[in-house]
Order: structure tokens, then C-alpha cells, then sequence
């Protein structure tokens, strides 16, 4: 689809309206009032309201053009990874100075004590990080983990490994599939089938053909002597039985009835097969075992099924195309994903461009880092996301949208942090700036970095040094000249 869309048309025109409107308040209120006072809201000019929500507008701003690079520009990835990595590094020089460092002054210069003031803006700190933490949590379950690759790869695992756990768990207590390698439990999981049987139904009779091998998920089986019904052995939970039927093309040799009520996991002998067919390995493996062999090892319990099972676990650790494809298509139908979505966006902007509104005393005293370290972060973020989104079956005008909403959330975080923050008893202030700053710190350690190193590799490391020791200097500068 070419730049020159209609759908780019109009975002770039929303955005200068706004900007245009903004502006012409800004002009409204510099403005003097014949007979009167300058207008003001809440003891602030409104000169300086409209001038913070500008600059919040301004610092989030960068996500539009990210949508923009991420749906119609081809950008190199590594780039877009490095820009990332310098802004997550210029946050933190950022969190470091201005929220840690010259918070804890403030507090001293108060009154406060050393250790009191590392405890409050330590405490702030976790308070914020703990907030942003678990909600960013919620909302990845609800469907806003679509916005950025490594969070929805991290969110994908973590079903998939929930989906098999149980399974695995159950698997592993199966001494012949502990011969098998963990690696190669993976494409079974798949034609693991789920049978329920009820309290007295037979699950198979002497001489019927071996077909699959059970294990009980849940319940008991009697093991019964065909000629007079005797029973042989008890199976509870875990336990594996019909193992033979693997191995040789012989019937079943004994009866199995449920006692109570049973949930079994049923491999069928096709399925296994056709597994061994795929992998030689396997095949060999497998083939060495003859019937005596394998009771022996049923029974002597050579491996141990947690490791076993633990090893298997790691080998479910990736995602194949057509798995990613599914879990995208679910989270995107889950209930309120676009909700999510929305909310996860404004969870992530409301916190810097609180500080940026609560700090703003005039455009010649900015708070650059934290501007600097957001707007950039902004780009490489929206491109990830809009790419991401678009995967999922998004239509474009619906992600410019949901990213639009960055901008109404900056610009009403900017004006609530002057008018709720920067107005507050210093001591307030400082404290709720470490909280946002905890936040910040949760969003870079849980997003930003993340998202650099998925994208970029290890090689984001010379670019967040960059960030930070740019951001340094710019704090360094602005001590010097003010």
C-alpha cells in the first residue's frame, strides 16, 4: 500500500489540527484580558496549562510517525533496535539524575536525613514499579501484549507452556516415552487425544488390537485376568498401560476396566508411528527395545520423570508459524483486546509525561532527557507495534488510532502533572515523581530493553551506553548553564 494513502492523509491532518488548535489557545492566552487578569486554572496561567499540553502532545508525537515507518517503510530492523536501545539508556541516565539523585537532595535539603531519603525515594520507586508491573501483566492477558513483538512472544510461551504442562507432567510419568528424547516430545503433544470413560466402562478387552497407549490423567483402572476376572493390578494417576502396542503388532493381553470415573491421554499407534517415520533417530531408538527390555525399564524406573520432564519443557520453548498465527488470531478475539490495547498504550505514556508536566516551568527549563528519551522511544515502539498489529488482522486506520490515543493520553498526563503535581507541597511532589519514575524504570526493563534485544541482538548494548552517557551530558549542561 503506497505512503500516499488516505488513511495517512488523515492522520497527518488530525495531527496538525490539533496542533493548530493548541496553538491558537496558546496565542489566546498569552493574550491580556482588557479590564482583567491573565486567565489561569487552578493558581497556573493558562498560557502555561496550554504550553504543557504542547510539549506532551510534542513528546509523544514520535508514535505516529513509528505507526507510519512500521506499515509503509521498510526500515532495518537493527535500526529501528538501536533507536530503542539509546532512548532506553537516555531514560535511565534520566531516572538515575533527575528522579533518583536530585529527588533525594530535595528530600535532604528538607530536613530529611541520608537513609530517609534513600528509603522514600526508594520506596517511590518500587511503589511505581509494582503498579506498572502488574497491570502492564493484566493487560497483556486481555490483548494488549499484541502491541510489541517481545511481549507478545513472551505472553505466547507463556500459554503454550501452560497448555502442555499438564500434559508433559502426565507424559513423563511413562517409562517408554522417557526413552524417547525431551526434544522430541514436542510434535506428540499435538496428537495427545483426551477419552473420558465412566465408573465400570471397559476400555479394552483381552485380544483387541493394541492401538494406542493410555495414560490416566485423573481416576483409577483395574487391570483384569480375562479368564475369571480376577484383578491383577490397580492404575491410578500418572500411570501408563496398552505401552506394548508401540512396539509390536500384538493384541492386548488383559482386560482394563474403569473403577471410578476416568480422564486418559490416548496416543494412537498411527500417530506414534508416523512420528517415527518422521524422525530415524526415534525409529532406532525405539526398535531397540524388545518386549522384555522395555517392562524392565517400566519397571526399574531408570530416568527421572521430573527431569525428564523439565527437559521437555525447555523444548516447547519456541513458536511455529502456524502456532504464532493462532495465538495472534486468539489474543485479538479475546474479550476486549482493542480495549486493552488502548489502555496498555496509555499505561505506558502516562507516568513521563506526568513528570514532564509537574517539572515544566517554562520552555528555557525543560526536562530534555526524559523529553528526549521518550520521543525517540516513540518511533521504534509505534513501528513494532503497527508491523505487530497488522499481523494480527488490524486494519491500518484502526492502529492509527489506537495509537492516536498516546496523544490524548500525553497531553492530559502533561496538564494533570502541572496541575496535580507541580502545584503540590515539594515534598509531595518528589514523592509522587518517584513513583512515575518507578514506573518508567518497570516500562524500559519490561518493554523497551526487551524489544531493543529481540530485535537488535546483543548488539544494542554500545547504543543504551550511548543514550545514557548522551543523556548525562545533557543533564551536566543544563546544571552548568542554569
Amino acid at each position: 500500500m503506497p505512503i500516499t494513502t488516505s488513511r495517512i492523509k488523515i492522520a497527518v491532518l488530525a495531527l496538525a489540527l490539533a496542533l493548530i488548535f493548541i496553538g491558537v489557545l496558546q496565542r489566546w492566552a498569552h493574550a491580556e484580558r482588557p479590564g482583567g487578569p491573565p486567565l489561569t486554572m487552578a493558581g497556573f496561567s493558562l498560557s502555561d496549562v496550554v504550553s504543557v499540553a504542547l510539549l506532551g502532545l510534542a513528546t509523544t508525537s514520535s508514535v505516529m510517525l513509528g505507526a507510519v515507518l512500521g506499515l509503509y517503510i521498510p526500515f532495518p530492523k537493527k535500526v529501528l533496535a538501536g533507536i530503542l536501545a539509546f532512548a532506553a539508556g537516555s531514560l535511565i541516565a534520566a531516572l538515575a539524575i533527575e528522579f533518583g539523585f536530585e529527588g533525594a537532595h530535595e528530600l535532604v535539603r528538607q530536613g530529611a536525613n541520608v537513609r530517609d531519603a534513600w528509603v522514600s525515594i526508594a520506596g517511590g520507586f518500587a511503589v511505581g514499579a509494582v503498579i506498572y508491573y502488574v497491570a502492564s501483566l493484566f493487560l497483556d492477558q486481555k490483548g494488549a501484549a499484541l502491541r510489541y513483538p517481545s511481549r507478545f512472544l513472551e505472553y505466547a510461551l507463556d500459554r503454550k507452556r501452560r497448555a502442555v504442562g499438564e500434559k508433559l507432567a502426565l507424559l513423563s510419568k511413562c517409562g517408554l516415552l522417557r526413552h524417547l528424547s525431551a526434544e522430541a516430545i514436542e510434535p506428540l503433544l499435538d496428537r495427545v487425544q483426551e477419552r473420558e470413560v465412566r465408573a465400570g466402562e471397559i476400555v479394552f478387552r483381552t485380544g483387541d488390537p493394541g492401538d494406542a497407549l493410555y495414560i490416566i490423567a485423573h481416576g483409577v483402572v483395574d487391570v483384569l485376568n480375562d479368564s475369571d476376572h480376577r484383578t491383577l493390578a490397580e492404575l491410578g494417576d500418572g500411570q501408563a498401560f496398552g505401552e506394548m502396542a508401540l512396539l509390536s503388532e500384538g493384541t492386548r493381553t488383559a482386560t482394563i476396566r474403569a473403577r471410578t470415573d476416568t480422564q486418559l491421554l490416548a496416543i494412537g499407534k498411527d500417530d506414534f508411528d508416523r512420528l517415527l517415520a518422521e524422525d530415524p533417530f526415534l525409529d532406532e531408538q525405539v526398535r531397540k527395545l524388545s518386549h522384555e527390555r522395555a517392562i524392565a525399564n517400566l519397571r526399574n524406573g531408570d530416568v527421572n520423570p521430573a527431569l525428564w520432564a523439565q527437559m521437555a519443557r525447555e523444548s516447547v520453548d519456541r513458536l511455529s508459524r502456524s502456532e504464532e498465527h493462532r495465538l495472534l488470531q486468539e489474543a485479538k478475539q479475546g474479550k476486549g483486546a482493542g480495549l486493552a490495547i488502548v489502555f496498555g498504550n496509555i499505561l505506558d505514556t502516562i507516568p513521563g509525561c506526568l513528570v514532564i508536566g509537574a517539572k515544566f516551568a517554562g520552555f528555557e527549563n525543560l526536562s530534555l532527557t526524559l523529553i528526549l528519551g521518550m520521543f525517540l522511544g516513540g518511533i521504534p515502539e509505534a513501528a513494532a507495534s503497527a508491523t505487530m498489529l497488522r499481523k494480527a488482522g488490524y486494519a491500518d486506520r484502526t492502529i492509527f488510532l489506537l495509537w492516536a490515543t498516546v496523544l490524548a493520553a500525553g497531553v492530559v498526563a502533561a496538564v494533570a502533572g502541572k496541575l496535580l503535581i507541580g502545584g503540590a507541597e515539594s515534598t509531595t511532589a518528589v514523592l509522587a515523581q518517584a513513583v512515575a519514575g518507578g514506573a518508567i524504570l518497570a516500562l524500559v526493563t519490561h518493554a523497551m530493553i526487551p524489544e531493543a534485544l529481540h530485535k537488535g541482538g546483543s548488539g544494542i548494548v554500545l547504543p543504551t551506553v550511548g543514550g545514557f552517557l548522551f543523556a548525562l551530558y545533557l543533564a551536566l549542561f543544563e546544571a552548568v548553564t542554569t
